[in-house]
């Protein structure tokens, strides 16, 4: 496991707003292993105010199975791990619906939080996700959440949680968030890194460009800890 995973994608065929056909997802899995990408996370969006959890969970299935199928037809292509996007909502941290959607069989579980101010009660969820069921939150695209027309205090409010906290590769990429993105990765409030690809048009995978930017920036130190904390989330 000592390359860069990717820790948020949308690659599973016809599940969610990502990859819309078997034939684009293998597209996506090419363009990910011509960037060095060798293991992929996939993770259809989650909403429990909409989605049925056994539905949800058969339909992951299903695409999942159709993906890995092809998959035996092709080389090279990266290792697929299924998990979900899972949209916070109120109570979450006494949700029974969860179980399910923890990335592989490992503990940890991807949140998306609201594109809104966080309240003192969304903090103390996803506390309580780690306090009462045990698992480990990672906090998807924070990048989403810091822009500078949101709150920056949301990196120093979740350094003091059980947590951990993804970024997307465009966070390293734009021109205008970049300084902002490698000094957080540096004071090791990014843990993990994704793609959030949905597509080959508009939201391509771009991880390999993002590693060669930290590489390049921040040296192999940087990626180093990325590594480290993805072997101590995906080893069993």
């Amino acid at each position: 496991m000592s390359g860069i995973i990717d820790f948020h994608s949308h690659v599973l065929p016809g599940i969610d707003d990502g990859s819309a056909s078997l034939e684009e997802s293998i597209g996506m899995l090419r363009e990910e292993a011509a960037q060095g990408i060798s293991h992929v996370i996939a993770t259809p969006h989650f909403y429990a105010r909409y989605d049925n959890p056994e539905q949800f969970l058969e339909a992951r299935k299903q695409a999942q199975k159709q993906l890995c199928s092809e998959l035996k037809a092709h080389s090279g292509l990266p290792e697929i791990t299924v998990g979900a996007e899972v949209h916070f909502f109120p109570g979450i941290s006494h949700s029974d619906v969860l179980e399910g959607l923890t990335i592989g069989k490992n503990r940890c579980i991807l949140i998306e939080m609201p594109e809104s101010v966080w309240t003192d009660r969304m903090y103390q969820e996803l506390e309580d996700l780690a306090l009462r069921q045990g698992l480990i939150p990672i906090v998807a695209h924070v990048d989403r959440y810091i822009s500078p027309f949101r709150t920056r205090g949301i990196p120093e409010r979740l350094a003091e949680l059980p947590v951990l906290v993804q970024a997307n590769a465009s966070f390293f990429l734009r021109s205008s968030t970049r300084s902002l993105a490698l000094k957080l990765l540096k004071q090791d409030k990014i843990h993990l890194l994704g793609s959030d690809c949905h597509n080959l048009t508009t939201r391509p995978p771009m991880l390999g460009d993002a590693v060669e930017v930290i590489r390049q920036k921040l040296g192999e130190k940087a990626l180093a800890r990325i590594r480290y904390y993805q072997e101590e989330l995906l080893t069993e």
